[in-house]
């Protein structure tokens, strides 16, 4: 296995690949955003709707992989430790593509209230799962718990809503620079990449997006088994490198497409890109509790897990704020709510820590 064979390889080789594969899967990402804004432009599909769906689908990838294998090998920490706690590092990441943006914060620019939606279902979908986790959950199907299923079918139906939901009508922002108003505005730009895509036909941008899914997938899956080879030669404990390292080499999709949305004036597809993440990662519970043989998974949670999904609702709480909130003032380059969120999550890998040792 894969695993194996990194866990045999030199401290030094290991982190060497673990290096190149990042790297490969940040190219990836950021073209698959122009990829994504192109089609957009296309097929008239609104840019909330494309990062909720599109990006998000795409970049979780990785996250469906390594939870799914983690479950099939009767590691239910490891899966659910993986799920929860790439929320919190993922919509970090939020604030650090915050930081790329001039003369206003991210959460001003969305014109439509579908990313405040999306955050509202993505706390309701986590206090349920917190709250199956204190009640227990009871089996339905074999060794299927009847909480994965709900949850699946709120998301599904999420879904559906915010498809509705998003052809209504503008909020219009306010205290906006005049060149943010008339188009998106970051440090950066568009590159000659998005230029060539949006001469490409439709055929041909989905023929690039599965190829960069691809990619993504292949070598998202290989910075996983990269980093649990680092996690196990460190003597880390499982839990820790689950709501760590491997959350953080699953988000790199997600860093490279966000940054590169924002860089793009693609905002709103930033947001949604980060909220539809964080919502598949709800989903990904049902094909983690197939696969796991040990009953009902959210049987299984820990502490970790359940730390990581009360500081995923607070994050998400934080930026829903911010997105009502339009006047804001900017600390360090980012928004208030972005450097609130910064805290916290340097906060949880301080608490993941203690809890885990």
């Amino acid at each position: 296995e894969a695993v194996l064979l990194f866990s045999s390889l030199p401290l030094i080789w290991v982190i060497a690949i673990f290096t190149a594969t990042a790297a490969v899967v940040w190219l990836t990402g950021t073209r698959l955003s122009y990829l994504a804004d192109a089609i957009s432009e296309r097929t008239g599909v609104g840019r909330a709707f494309m990062g909720l769906i599109f990006l998000a689908g795409i970049t979780e990838l990785p996250e469906l992989v390594t939870t799914v294998y983690a479950a099939w090998k009767g590691s239910a920490a490891l899966a659910l430790n993986n799920m929860f706690g790439g929320i919190v590092m993922q919509t970090a990441i939020l604030a650090v593509a915050d930081a790329f943006v001039v003369h206003a914060v991210i959460t001003a620019f969305p014109r439509k209230p579908t990313p405040i939606l999306e955050g509202a279902f993505l706390i309701l979908l986590l206090s349920g799962i917190l709250t199956i986790t204190m009640i227990g959950d009871g089996i339905v199907l074999g060794h299927l718990g009847g909480g994965a299923l709900v949850l699946a079918v709120v998301y599904i139906s999420a879904i559906f809503i915010l498809k509705k939901f998003e052809g209504g009508s503008d909020w219009r922002p306010i205290d906006l620079p005049p060149k943010a108003r008339a188009k998106g505005h970051s440090k950066g730009g568009q590159s000659g990449t998005a230029n060539s895509f949006n001469s490409a036909s439709v055929r041909s941008l989905i023929l690039y997006s599965a190829f960069a899914a691809t990619l993504i997938l292949v070598c998202g899956t290989i910075l996983v088994e990269a980093a649990e080879a680092i996690a196990v030669q460190s003597s880390l404990g499982r839990s820790f490198v689950g709501v760590t390292l491997l959350a953080a080499a699953t988000s790199l999709p997600e860093l490279s497409t966000t940054i590169a949305a924002v860089r793009m004036g693609a905002y709103t597809m930033a947001i949604s890109n980060i909220f539809g993440s964080n919502l598949i990662m709800v989903l990904l519970i049902l094909p983690a509790d197939l696969f796991y043989r040990g009953g009902a998974i959210l049987d299984h949670v820990d502490d970790t897990a359940r730390l990581a999904l009360v500081l995923g609702i607070l994050v998400t709480a934080i930026y829903v704020a911010g997105l009502l909130i339009k006047k804001k003032p900017r600390f360090l380059g980012m928004g208030l709510d972005s450097l609130l969120v910064l805290v916290i999550y340097g906060f949880s890998l301080f608490a993941f820590l203690r809890i885990s040792s």
